[in-house]
Formats: C-alpha cells, sequence, structure tokens
C-alpha cells in the first residue's frame, strides 16, 4: 500500500501537446544526436553526430565508406536520439544519402556550422544523410511511458495513440 507521501512523489506526466513542443524546440535548437543503422549480418551500428534540421528532416554526414553508409544502402532507415536516458527524444526515420554537390546550400551552411563542413574536402569522402522522422516518441521517466508518441507515420499527433 502506498503511502499519501509515495504519492505525491510521481511526477504529473506531460501532456501531448508539451511533449510535441519539447521534440520541436529540441530539434530546432540542437546540434548533436546518436544515430543507429543496421544490416544482414553486421549487427546494429551506433555513431554520435551532429545534425541540421530543416523542420521536416534531419540532416547528418559521415564517411562516404562507413558503415552506417553500408547499413543505409542495405536498408534505408535509421533510429536517432536525442538527449539522454533521463530525458529522451526517440525517432525512427527512413533514410536517403545525398552526395554532397547535391545538397541544398542552406542545409549545407546550417551543418558547417555545427560541424565539418563536408565541401571541403576532396568530393567522395563524405555523404550527406536525410533522415525522415516516421515516429517520435518522448518520454523523461517511466512515468511517461504511457502517451510517448508524438508522431506516427511522418505526422505530428493531436491525440494520444499509446
Amino acid at each position: 500500500m502506498h503511502t499519501d507521501e509515495e504519492l505525491t512523489s510521481i511526477p504529473v506526466p506531460r501532456s501531448l501537446a508539451e511533449r510535441r513542443a519539447h521534440a520541436r524546440n529540441r530539434l530546432e535548437t540542437g546540434s548533436q544526436m546518436w544515430l543507429a543503422t543496421g544490416s544482414d549480418g553486421h549487427g546494429a551500428h551506433l555513431i554520435p553526430v551532429a545534425y541540421a534540421w530543416d523542420g521536416s528532416a534531419l540532416f547528418t554526414a559521415t564517411f562516404a565508406k562507413s558503415r552506417t553508409v553500408a547499413n543505409i544502402k542495405a536498408h534505408p532507415q535509421a533510429r536517432v536520439a536525442l538527449g539522454d536516458t533521463t530525458d529522451v527524444i526517440m525517432i525512427d526515420t527512413s533514410a536517403s544519402l545525398i552526395d554532397v554537390p547535391d545538397i541544398d546550400a542552406g542545409i549545407a551552411e546550417h551543418y558547417a556550422k555545427v560541424s565539418t563542413d563536408p565541401r571541403t574536402h576532396p568530393e567522395g569522402i563524405f555523404l550527406y544523410l536525410r533522415l525522415h522522422p516516421r515516429r517520435i516518441q518522448v518520454w523523461n521517466g517511466f512515468h511517461e511511458f504511457v502517451g510517448r508518441t508524438v508522431m506516427r507515420d511522418g505526422r505530428w499527433l493531436d491525440t494520444p495513440v499509446d
């Protein structure tokens, strides 16, 4: 049986609107993420990378001959994590590769402010990755595990689904 003190110490979960706003703010103001990819026979691969957000997709860059690029070619999807284990934004994405000369100039400039600028290296060394969110989950503790999905099928939600 719980005492009144135990019950009042459980944090109140944020609303869907508050979590959705938190996710958008983190995407707009942050620049660092964990990027996980996988492929048959190689298992999961996780790297820390910088990113640029354009309001609908995350963009990052990595070496053209990297395991990350090979994984994206084999399975064009990725999982991204922003924050830490006590305040996480988990993003499942579709993924595509963009050659450096083909990247939008505004995205390239934004990315160059937070990381190495792939445009300053010989062509073929780097590739950009476009990560388009399909599902976004937001929670900051076990008390927020219910109602954590703020985007599904690439659309921001107005009503909870979990």
